[in-house]
Order: C-alpha cells, then sequence, then structure tokens
C-alpha cells in the first residue's frame, strides 16, 4: 500500500519512522510521497512541494494529512477523496469543521476517511465510542481531551508553582506551541467533544458560539491550594449529556474529589468516557498526544484500510437539540468584584475569597461568567463535584 503524508512536522515524521521500521503488519506499507512546504529544501528522496503531483500519482492509495490547520488542509482533504484516495487525518480543527463534508465527498467517490488519531492520539477512543455505538446509544462523554491542559494543572497541583512558570515548562518540553491558546482557552477541547459528539449522536456540530468554553488560562496558585484544602483536583474538561431529544456540551474547569480517576490522571495523559445503557461507563486512559503515540494511532487506520475493516456509518440525521439548561451545576466563583447580586438566584454564599453558587444551568453560568469577566479579567471559575461531607457547598 503506497501511502502520501502531507505535512512532516512532528506526526507526520513520527508516521514516516514507524512504517520504515517495517515491524509486523507496517512491512506491506510504503511512503511514496511527502509533501513539504514551497521552497523548503527536501531532505529525503520522497520528498515534494507539488500537491498536484501525489493527487495524480494513481499508485497512491492513502493521503495522510497532518498539516494542521484549516486550510489548506480542508482542500487538498477534499481534492485527495474526488481523486479517489482514502484519506487519514489527525487535524482535529479541520474534522470539527468539515466532518459532514469529507464523510459525504468520501461516500460518493467510494473511499474512506478516517481519523482515530485526531481525539485522544493514541488511545483507541474513536473506535472505542463507534464499538460501543453498534450495540448501545451513548448518553454521556466526557474527558480530560487535552494534554497540555492537564500538563500544567497536574504540575501546579504539585509543585505549587505559577500557572506562567508551569507554562513555560510545557513549552520548553513541547507540550505547548508559542502560542498556547488552543490548549489553554480550551478550544482544541472543543473541537475534541465536538467530534466526540458528531459520532456518538449522529449529529454534526461545530465549535461555534453557541458552545460554552470557559479555559484555565486564569487559574492561580493560590486558587490550586484553596482546591487542595477541599481534598479536590482541578481538570479542563470537556462533558456532554443526551436525554430524550436533547443535548448539552460544554468545556470548563471540573473538580473532582481525590478518589476519582481524572484526579490521578498525571502529566500530559487524557483520560475519555462514555456512557451506554447496557455497557455502562468505560473510560480510556493513556498519551494523548505526542509524536509516536498519534502516529501510531494514524497508522492503526491505514492498517484499517489496507484489511477493509469498516469503520461505523454516521449520516448525521439525528434530530437531537440543544439546550444550554440540560444540566445544572454548583459552581465555585473567584473573582475582585461583588458578583453576589449577580448570582442572586442561584443560593450565592461566600467561602473566603470566593463565592460558591447552586443549581445554575450550565448555559447560564457561561453567560454570568462573561459578564463577571469583562469587569474582572482575572475571574475564573470550576464547577463542584456533587456535595459530599465536608466540601464546599
Amino acid at each position: 500500500m503506497n501511502i502520501a503524508i502531507l505535512g512532516f512536522g512532528t506526526v507526520g515524521t513520527g508516521v514516516y519512522k514507524i512504517i520504515n521500521q517495517a515491524n509486523r503488519q507496517t512491512q506491506n506499507l510504503h511512503v511514496k510521497h511527502i509533501l513539504i512546504r514551497k521552497n523548503k529544501k527536501p531532505d529525503l528522496p520522497e520528498m515534494t512541494d507539488d500537491i498536484d503531483a501525489i493527487l495524480n500519482d494513481k499508485d497512491v492509495d492513502v493521503v495522510v494529512e497532518v498539516l494542521g490547520g484549516i486550510e489548506p488542509a480542508h482542500q487538498y482533504i477534499i481534492a485527495a477523496l474526488k481523486h479517489k484516495k482514502h484519506v487519514i487525518t489527525a487535524n482535529k480543527a479541520v474534522i470539527a469543521q468539515y466532518m459532514a463534508e469529507f464523510t459525504k465527498v468520501s461516500k460518493e467517490n467510494g473511499v474512506k476517511f478516517y481519523f482515530e488519531s485526531s481525539v485522544g492520539g493514541g488511545i483507541p477512543w474513536i473506535q472505542g465510542l463507534e464499538r460501543a455505538l453498534r450495540i448501545d446509544d451513548v448518553n454521556k462523554i466526557q474527558g480530560i481531551f487535552n494534554g497540555t491542559s492537564n500538563f500544567i494543572l497536574d504540575q501546579m497541583h504539585r509543585t505549587g508553582e505559577p500557572f506562567n512558570d508551569v507554562l513555560m515548562q510545557a513549552q520548553q518540553l513541547g507540550y505547548a506551541e508559542a502560542d498556547p491558546s488552543a490548549d489553554i482557552d480550551g478550544i482544541d477541547v472543543a473541537n475534541k467533544l465536538c467530534i466526540s459528539v458528531d459520532i456518538a449522536y449522529d449529529l454534526f456540530i461545530k465549535p461555534d458560539g453557541e458552545l460554552p468554553i470557559f479555559g484555565i488560562r486564569n487559574i492561580t496558585e493560590d486558587d490550586m491550594a484553596h482546591f487542595d484544602q477541599l481534598g479536590m483536583t482541578v481538570k479542563l474538561m470537556g462533558i456532554s449529556h443526551q436525554v430524550g431529544n436533547a443535548f448539552d456540551y460544554v468545556v470548563e474547569p471540573t473538580l473532582y474529589y481525590g478518589d476519582a480517576l481524572e484526579a490521578h490522571t498525571t502529566d500530559n495523559y487524557n483520560l475519555i468516557s462514555l456512557h451506554g445503557k447496557t455497557i455502562g461507563v468505560l473510560k480510556f486512559m493513556g498519551q494523548g498526544a505526542g509524536q509516536l503515540p498519534t502516529a501510531n494511532a494514524v497508522i492503526q487506520d491505514i492498517l484499517d484500510i489496507f484489511q477493509n475493516k469498516e469503520h461505523l456509518k454516521r449520516e448525521f440525521k439525528s434530530t437531537f437539540k440543544y439546550r444550554s439548561d440540560l444540566t445544572k451545576n454548583n459552581y465555585i466563583v473567584r473573582t475582585e468584584i461583588d458578583c453576589s447580586q449577580l448570582f442572586k438566584r442561584f443560593e450565592p454564599v461566600v467561602r473566603g475569597d470566593y463565592l460558591v453558587v447552586h443549581n445554575v444551568p450550565v448555559g447560564e453560568m457561561h453567560r454570568l461568567m462573561k459578564r463577571v469577566l469583562q469587569k474582572d479579567e482575572t475571574a475564573f471559575m470550576a464547577s463542584l463535584p456533587e456535595k459530599r461531607e465536608g466540601a464546599a457547598k
């Protein structure tokens, strides 16, 4: 099977390395082309800056898109599918925006569009979700979807160091980009959550302004110490529920008691779970990013194509409607302004430097926090777990 890799960054290099090791079933795979940027000097004989040469090569069976970003990745994926080539991508941003189009075009041209590596890196999350859906309706998804944010929160929890210092460590280790906004502001989690919801509910949604997102940019070492005193650990979560003909989704910092598996998910690991009627709760944990774990998932998809293994077919015809009030949580808020009146309908209770509010619809909480941030751009919030003796009320 001949493969073209579009992009030769971290993941593209990893795919090339694993295939060239020729272990086990990968010995049937061959990288024929590697697309590089215009005017970049080729270091390998497979390298080219000519996308048309790749698209028009009838010997190429699979195109692996690992360019990242929206364009030209979107147009290259569509072009490859129309040239009757299977496409595999690790690019969650482009999938979240164009999943329905990619699915439609691949079906029209009799080829596959697979994306296991886009959510959870090396974790077989998409495969696990699809297997569950063969039998069950899945009515809840929740996850630590982003290894960078998890590394930052875990290091702050362990060391007591300030956010900016730990972020710099993450950048030095290669976990965070020079511009870390997608990771720390929850955008990466939103993309992965939307892809998961697309599959789980057979419903195409985009990560747009309707999706409530609150990141970890404003968390402080004092917040961490306070949560520790309460016996809780904070994680940046993507969560979705489905009830009847309605669903919701949210990205927000969430507190867990110390006995929760989420609280013990350390470093840059991911932990993603689903709930199905007969299977109950399934949790998937592992390396959510990194060169070789992500490349491993890309190659699993290539081998599925090579072995004619079908993935779950979705047509995005569900009639579920988004409801921002489907779920209600208790929240803890830290801000320098007095916002008791803003939250007066939700039994606000002052706890030292924090305000605890009760039974707030998730969408309403995020709308109110936008108003708080307009007056205090350093404010922070996190959802609380269900009340337990000795915990914050």
